[in-house]
């Protein structure tokens, strides 16, 4: 059941052109929240945009590589020149091209620890300035099972969640009780969507045919548990969520 805590409230999510953002945005904005939509395929913002407003909400899009720094500044800036506040950061941006340490795909590892680290660290940078000003906001990190269980193929990316999940805590400790900014981190299982698809060790095929075959999370089960998060009252914050697929065992 939908509170109404966020009617009315800016949020920023990145990673926005598919998957779990796209399903985010969708649903804060049916909750009453006006959206800023960061990513890098401005297309498929646009159909995001379109989608939203035509339902009756409000949406701005905005072109966004969370690798890069000024792409992140730009990001909060739209929502403040648009609403003049932000109120919710979903920092959703994410790669998984899972490998064996053995194969060398140092590339990935750069990109990985470049989006799904980074990415996050630029986004909050630019966002909590504002919300210290406000003494108020909602930060939302999407981590992963894999911040907690460490798997072969897995050792990067789970390195890189595992630094979400701690980057997570850490700005809890210094700005839940101090600055009134809550704070949580949301860890999936499986979920379908684009995210095996980056995967280009071909000896993970079986692995990549398995996950598929999984009866997994859906984009808008984590959505949903988003939409928990953010939507509970001043009082509650709800620090972690770990949501796994019942058919998904580790």
């Amino acid at each position: 059941m939908i509170s109404g805590m966020i009617k009315g409230q800016v949020a920023v999510i990145t990673g926005a052109s598919s998957g779990i953002g796209y399903a985010t945005a969708l649903s804060l904005a049916r909750a009453g929240a006006k959206v800023v939509a960061g990513a890098r395929r401005k297309e498929r913002l646009d159909k995001l945009r379109g989608e939203i407003e035509g339902a009756g909400g409000e949406c701005v899009a905005v072109s966004c590589d969370v690798t890069k720094r000024a792409d992140c500044e730009s990001l909060i800036d739209a929502a403040i020149k648009k609403w003049g506040r932000i109120d919710i950061l979903i920092n959703n941006a994410g790669l998984m091209p899972l490998s064996f340490v053995k194969n060398l795909k140092i590339d990935e590892w750069e990109r990985m620890v470049d989006v799904n680290i980074k990415g996050v660290l630029y986004c909050t940078a630019a966002a909590v300035p504002h919300l210290l000003a406000q003494k108020s906001g909602h930060i939302v990190n999407i981590s992963s099972i894999a911040g907690r269980v460490v798997f072969p193929a897995g050792s990067v990316y789970c390195a890189t969640k595992y630094a979400v999940r701690a980057f997570g805590e850490g700005l809890r400790q210094e700005l839940s009780t101090r600055n009134n900014i809550r704070v949580t981190t949301i860890e999936p299982g499986v979920v379908a969507t684009e995210l095996t698809d980056t995967i280009t060790d071909k000896s993970l095929e079986a692995f990549v045919k398995s996950v598929k075959e999984m009866q997994a999370l859906k984009a808008e089960d984590i959505a949903s548990s988003i939409l928990f998060a953010v939507d509970s009252p001043p009082h509650m914050n709800v620090n972690e969520i770990t949501i796994r697929p019942t058919a998904q065992e580790r």
